[in-house]
């Protein structure tokens, strides 16, 4: 039998594949489909799934998107076409994750390409600083920079010994987005420094001494070759972001509402597994459709720049 294991190669890929594949199913798609029955279901007087089917939790969120055009000078030009709380919801989502991933973006790219520049013998090291973050449980992490933001903490202390007025930091949108960032720092670096790493320099002085300036050289060559590990890292930091939970909870004190806090509301507070469950979906399709439009977006520019 192990013989024939060694020598069908099918059986071999079956052999590795197998225990992830194991896991996927067991710990990720039974549940998916738990949660995907469920959004189906009617709510008891408990609040909790029942029987019959319905499609009543799509249609609360579909009856409460409104055709109600509007312009508003507040805060800049503002203009809107639908209205409603669920849709305001899910565009706040998107806008805090996708705004969160640009500043990451733009303070992860410099690292990770000093980290690429370094020696050999050093860039173990700076590995060995950007991984420290996961050896601490995030939730441990998510408290100390609640401290460091709170009205008596480390920050307004230093306003205070140095004449200044203290900040309002906390419970603030401002907050919640420190806290995605930093939380999804890690996760933009990684991908980026393995891009960079393996990156040929010698193809930005080849492009020079064709005539190619230095943003030309970044746009043309470095930009497309890195492309796995930027896509990679805007991924990995958009998605956590757009159904973060914690990060809203303690940063932003629910006062800056995203559809993470929402929908782990529904499960708690509110006791509406279905309707929660719903919106659990519904986003997840959200981001879904949004990842694959980037993607093939992605993959056009860089047919084109080549």
């Amino acid at each position: 039998m192990i013989q024939a294991f060694r020598e069908r190669r099918s059986l071999r890929i079956a052999g590795l594949m197998g225990p992830g594949a194991f896991w996927l199913i067991v710990f990720f798609l039974i549940p998916l489909l738990i949660m995907a029955v469920i959004s189906f279901m009617s709510r008891d007087q408990f609040g909790f799934p029942a029987p019959p089917l319905t499609l009543q939790n799509y249609g609360d969120v579909v009856k409460d998107i409104r055709f109600n055009p509007s312009i508003s000078f507040a805060g800049g030009l503002n203009i809107r076409l639908f209205d409603g709380l669920y849709l305001e919801l899910f565009w706040r989502s998107i806008w805090l994750a996708l705004t969160s991933t640009i500043i990451t973006l733009l303070i992860a790219f410099p690292v990770a390409l000093f980290m690429s520049r370094l020696p050999r013998r050093y860039r173990n090291l700076t590995l060995f600083l950007v991984m420290i973050p996961f050896w601490t449980n995030f939730l441990v992490r998510t408290y100390a920079l609640q401290f460091m933001l709170r009205g008596n903490g480390p920050i307004n202390t230093l306003l205070r010994t140095l004449g200044l007025a203290p900040i309002d930091l906390l419970f603030t949108p401002m907050a919640v987005m420190v806290g995605l960032v930093y939380g999804n720092l890690p996760f933009m670096i990684l991908p980026l420094y393995t891009s960079l790493e393996k990156f040929d320099w010698t193809m930005i002085e080849a492009a020079n001494d064709l005539g190619a300036n230095t943003l030309q050289a970044f746009r043309r060559v470095m930009l497309p070759l890195i492309s796995p590990g930027l896509v990679a890292g805007s991924i990995l930091t958009f998605v956590p972001a757009v159904g973060s939970y914690i990060t809203v909870e303690l940063m932003g004190g629910g006062r800056t509402n995203m559809i993470g806090y929402t929908i782990a509301q529904q499960f708690s507070a509110s006791v509406n597994w279905p309707f929660g469950s719903a919106l659990a979906l519904l986003m997840m399709v959200i981001v879904t459709i949004a990842a694959v439009l980037y993607f093939r977006s992605g993959r056009g520019e860089q047919r084109a720049v080549l």
